[in-house]
């Protein structure tokens, strides 16, 4: 099972042999620290949206509604679909959606196991940058007994309006899409301390899918462990070929898998290494787009 923390997992009907799943754009609060809201754009009342799961070969019909002021469309991002399914108005046959209206795209999933994403691609700078993504993961129809623990995050960053100029202060705040001074940034839509700890346990193997979907490039690093690096934006990287590292660029439209054994007990921080990324709006106690990984006694 592939766990998002801090996500939920959308819900579907299976009838007649499709999977019928349903996603509500929509503005929603998000607390990423405690007492801290954010007006932004998300899914089903998230941001991230909550991760979709689905199998090789599995129709889906995924009806999204938009309850936002304005038009919309969902790209189905490393997806091999139909043209008129690829959520891109104006480049393919694929419409925008109206305010009030819904959509229904309709693919059967081709493309092998791997990590995917959704998000917006209709004013991308301003719907993206508001929250407009989530995660989609096609499963491995056997999970492998060699993966114990299987994490999926996503990466974020949010430029939120008149904040002090270091620390922050507790309350709701609106986002400015276009300023890409960013003063927050979030595994999952929380920022750390306020991140749920990815739990392991002596000698399991551990895969982590890193996904990116937004505008900064991210170099995560994990310690006191290495990692191989097993997955590139969904696609499976032969055993001979796979690098082993304690840190990985993640840009923007990327997704990798990495995997590690965990022999190393303790807490220990995942964290993007740019220095600015790992505080709330600069402050001195430090936070932001960091996460741990944490052994269960």
């Amino acid at each position: 099972m592939v766990v998002s923390p801090d996500l939920p997992s959308l819900p579907f009907i299976l009838r007649n042999g499709v999977k019928y799943f349903e996603l509500i754009a929509q503005p929603v609060q998000r607390e990423i620290l405690p007492g801290l809201y954010i007006n932004a754009w998300g899914y089903n009342g998230s941001t991230p949206g909550p991760t979709i799961h689905v199998y090789p070969g599995d129709f889906v019909n995924i009806r999204v509604f938009n309850r936002l002021p304005e038009s919309t469309s969902v790209h189905w991002h490393g997806l091999d679909v139909p043209n008129v399914m690829d959520g891109a108005p104006g480049m393919t046959t694929s419409p925008e959606i109206g305010p009030g209206n819904y959509f229904d795209y309709q693919f059967q999933i081709n493309n092998p196991p791997g990590t995917h994403m959704y998000h917006a691609h209709l004013d991308a700078l301003r719907q993206e940058m508001m929250g407009l993504q989530g995660g989609l993961i096609i499963l491995e129809p056997d999970q492998p007994s060699c993966v114990h623990r299987d994490y999926f995050l996503m990466f974020q960053e949010f430029h939120v309006d008149k904040q002090p100029m270091r620390g922050y202060t507790p309350g709701v705040y609106d986002l400015d899409p276009y300023n890409m001074d960013y003063n927050f940034f979030t595994i999952n839509g929380r920022c750390f301390p306020d991140t749920t700890p990815l739990e392991v346990c002596i000698g399991e193997n551990v895969r982590i899918r890193l996904s990116n979907a937004m505008e900064t490039a991210h170099p995560i690093h994990l310690h006191g462990h290495q990692f191989y690096v097993t997955a590139s934006d969904g696609n499976t990287i032969p055993l001979g070929q796979r690098l082993l590292r304690s840190n990985i660029l993640v840009a923007s439209g990327d997704t990798w898998d990495i995997e590690f054994s965990a022999n190393n007990p303790g807490q220990w921080p995942f964290h993007c290494h740019i220095p600015h990324h790992m505080t709330n709006n600069m402050s001195k106690s430090g936070g932001g787009m960091m996460t741990t990984v944490l052994y269960k006694q």
